[in-house]
């Protein structure tokens, strides 16, 4: 079982697999209004190497927001979770929680399910499409060697590398440029986080945190419906140990 203290916490597979696509932003969501307080959770970066822009919250269904859900999965605390039919991706927490980010998943055809481990861990990480790709899309043989990080790269701020023992399944949970893409199967077998999502995931997973990837008919294992994340969060306790006030478990923001 992992212990996922971090600190600076605020309110709050084949080749293919490697490279994601891009789309067009969808029309204003139109549905339940949005809590302020996620304002302040998608808000702007600028403490980071880039500046990441502000999240338009009205693009994205709610539901995908960072939020605590009640959990009934097998894992234990510390395990990342990934329901790629249902677009989410869960924290395992104490207690019968996790904390539940939403995602965009790979289009069919380039799923991958199955157990893997975080081996790797990067920071605005370089970019490199697989050979397949560049033979689908020629333009993208400037890149052959690299595309450095930064705010065009399309693994976006954050990315943890996924291995089956020594071996690099070349899928990538990481972050994405395209904030709107979250709840669609629009990537070519990544797992995109918003990037505000992927950069608080990345301070809560150590090198070792183990992974599990749905496959198709799995049953749910967790709520639909969620609880804010909010304050009352000391940024020096575990993931772990999630408290709890006025009777909803709390969670804090890295912002």
């Amino acid at each position: 079982m992992h212990s996922i203290s971090r600190r600076s916490f605020l309110v709050g597979a084949p080749a293919a697999l490697a490279a994601c696509t891009t789309t067009a932003p969808p029309p204003p969501v139109q549905g339940p209004r949005i809590d302020p307080m996620y304002f302040d959770m998608y808000g702007e970066i600028t403490t980071e190497p880039y500046s990441v822009p502000a999240v338009d919250l009205t693009q994205i269904d709610p539901i995908y927001l960072r939020q605590v859900v009640a959990f009934a999965g097998p894992q234990e605390a510390g395990t990342i979770v990934v329901d790629p039919y249902r677009h989410f991706l869960y924290l395992v927490m104490e207690g019968g929680k996790a904390l539940r980010y939403g995602v965009g998943v790979g289009r069919e055809g380039f799923g991958w399910s199955g157990d893997a481990t975080i081996r790797r861990k990067a920071v605005w990480p370089t970019w490199t499409p697989p050979a397949s790709m560049i033979r689908r899309q020629p333009e993208l043989a400037e890149w052959a060697s690299g595309m450095p990080g930064g705010m065009d790269n399309p693994l976006g701020a954050r990315a943890l590398y996924l291995y089956q023992g020594d071996r690099d399944t070349l899928y990538r949970i990481h972050g994405t440029n395209e904030p709107w893409s979250i709840g669609q199967s629009v990537s070519s077998g990544c797992i995109r986080l918003i990037n505000q999502d992927i950069i608080d995931l990345y301070r809560r997973v150590p090198i070792g945190t183990r992974v599990t990837v749905l496959s198709s008919g799995s049953p749910r294992v967790a709520s639909a419906a969620g609880t804010f994340p909010g304050d009352g969060f000391d940024p020096d306790l575990p993931v772990t140990d999630v408290p709890v006030v006025d009777g909803q478990a709390q969670i804090a923001v890295w912002r």
